[in-house]
Order: C-alpha cells, then structure tokens, then sequence
C-alpha cells in the first residue's frame, strides 16, 4: 500500500478512534447523570459534540496536507529521480525543500550521485590511462623490432642500441602492470586489514628514523617533528599506514625537481584526530592540478612520468588507506615552496 494511502487512513482510524472515545465518555457523563438528557437529538448534547468534530476534522485535513506536501511529494519526487539517475549525463542536483530528516535525505542523495560519477569518471580515466600508457612503449617495442627486421646492414653497436631501448621500454610496460596488479591487491587487502591500537609518538619516530636514514642517502634532508603525547593512541593497520608514508616520500623523491630538496614532516593531535603533514621545498604542483592529485593515473607532467617512474597511483593508493582509517587527505601548495599533503587518522576511543 502507498504512503499516500496508508498515512491518510491511519488517520481516519485515529479520528474515528477519537470521535467513539468521546462518544463513550458521554455516555458515561449521561449514566452517572441521569438528569442530563441522552438524546443524541438534543439540541445541547449537538452543540457540544458540532465544535469538537469540527476541530478533529481541521485537525485532520492540516494533518493530511502537511503529509502531502512535505512528506509524500518529496519521498515521490526523491523515487522518481532514482528511476533517472544517470552517471553519463548527470541531472542537476536535487533542491533542498527543508532542513529536517528529508532535507538530509536530499543531501546524501546528492552527494551518493557525486560519488558515482566519480567513479564511473576513475574507470573512464583507468582504462584510457592503462591504454595510453601501454600503447607508447609498444609502439616504441613494435617500431624497433621492424627496424632489426627490416635493415640488415645494421652495425652491432646499433642492434645493441636497439635491444637496448626494447629492454627499457618493455621493463617499462612490466612495471606499469605490477604497479596495477599491487594497487588492485592491495584494495583487496583494506577490506580485510586488522587494526591495532598504536602510540601516535612512537609511530611518528618509527616512520622518521626510517625514512631520515633512507633519504639521507638520496640527497634529500628530513626535518620532522612532532607534539604527540604518549597517551594519544591511534587505531590503525601499521603495514599500510606505512605505504602511505613510503608513498608520500618517494613522489617528493620522484617530483621535487631540485637537487637539494628538503622535507617537513610533523605531526600533532587535535580534537578526536591525529594530524600529519609531509611538506617540501621543491617545484610543487600548479594549483589547477592540486583537486586532481587522488585521483587514479592522474600525473601533472607524462614526461617527467615515464623519465621517474610510477603511473600516477601513489596518491590513489594514499587516499584509499587513509579513507578505510576513518580519515581524510588533501593536498595544498606548501609556504616551503613546494607540495603539501596533511591526513589525518581518527583516535582510538579507549
């Protein structure tokens, strides 16, 4: 039965409910007062029974026309869009009718769209990504093939070249399906991961010891610091908040573009959340390109892409650990002069 129906029936059966109630508390009123006539006829007894029934029947009438308008149109209206979602050519968002239970109804709707086109967007941009990204190096692979194929006279020294630049362009290609091959087994592995209780402090050190030695190796300076207090606990897989951090330094290694980079690392807990922030002093990323940093084979330059490494899923990878904590990650222009990326982890409640 629709809610249009059944609203307005429960109604009638309440009203009913209301007008017997009356009716039998009245001739209770008559039997313990025989002096007061019993006649439904009377004309005293009507009078007083004419202003109740009509205020029952305002009552009702108020009643339907508010369940009417804002609750059956709306929840009709909310039904009718559903039948027309459409990801490819996307409708334009849902108007808010009102601030109470519908009206949040209306939002996370809208926002449930957001999300879809988002990802039907990430497939789209995967698979042109995977196909662009494999289709220059064999390109290259097939081209130098035909050449050896094709001109016999060619000197050792240039078939060494060739085999060379083959070798370079297919490990290339082998690197680009295990980076794709990890980033989908490792989606595989957040929806089973196992959360431990960890010390935020000791964290923190862990990953900057860590990654102070290593980078030291690689001309680049780490300074960190951080204001954590050793009762402040987070709940958090170790293994993949690790790859975070090993993401986040090696796309500074990767992209810094100086030769002397130097990196921020601190961290700090506010209200029911631990903060950390990886910053850098090197060339950063155009501000048009920072909203599009997350997003799967996204890469602000393909040249400096294949010259570095890496398909554009490191930040990816970053976003989806960080969201199955519980936490969020952006990126933002850093007063270093470089990128900047800040998560943040949810406390633990015990």
């Amino acid at each position: 039965m629709k809610l249009k129906i059944k609203l307005p029936l429960l109604f009638l059966l309440m009203f009913i409910f209301f007008m017997v109630s009356i009716g039998i508390y009245l001739k209770f009123i008559f039997a313990e007062y025989p002096h007061i006539s019993s006649s439904l006829f009377n004309p005293s007894y009507i009078g007083v029974l004419l202003p109740i029934l009509a205020i029952a029947c305002f009552i009702f009438i108020i009643l339907i026309m508010y369940i009417n308008f804002f609750i059956e149109k709306p929840i009709g209206l909310l039904n009718r869009r559903l039948e027309r979602v459409n990801i490819v050519h996307p409708l334009p968002p849902l108007a808010l009718r009102s601030n109470d239970e519908i009206g949040d109804l209306y939002k996370h709707f809208n926002k449930m769209e957001k999300r879809l086109q988002l990802a039907h967007k990430e497939q789209t941009d995967m698979i042109s990504a995977i196909a662009h990204d494999l289709k220059a190096p064999l390109t290259s692979i097939s081209g130098f093939a035909e050449l050896l194929a094709m001109q016999k006279g060619l000197s050792e020294n240039e078939k060494q070249e060739y085999y060379e630049l083959i070798q370079k362009k297919s490990k290339y290609m082998a690197e680009l399906i295990n980076d794709f091959i990890s980033f989908t087994k490792e989606k595989q592995d957040l929806e089973s991961m196992i959360l431990k209780q960890v010390d935020a402090s000791k964290l923190f050190e862990n990953i900057a010891q860590e990654y102070d030695y290593e980078l030291s190796g690689l001309n680049c300076e780490l300074a960190y610091k951080h204001l954590f207090t050793e009762n402040i606990m987070l709940m958090v897989n170790e293994t993949m908040i690790g790859r975070v951090f090993g993401n986040l330094f090696s796309n500074v290694i990767r992209y810094g573009g100086k030769k002397e980079l130097k990196v921020y690392m601190t961290g700090y807990s506010k209200g029911s959340y631990a903060y950390f922030k990886i910053e850098d002093n090197g060339t950063g990323v155009p501000d048009k390109d920072i909203p599009s940093l997350f997003l799967k084979f996204f890469t602000v330059d393909k040249s400096r892409q294949i010259e570095n490494g890496g398909i554009g899923l490191g930040l990816a990878s970053c976003k989806s650990i960080i969201e199955y904590h519980g936490g969020e990650i952006y990126a933002y222009s850093s007063e270093y002069g470089g990128l900047g990326i800040k998560f943040s982890l949810p406390l633990s409640k015990n």
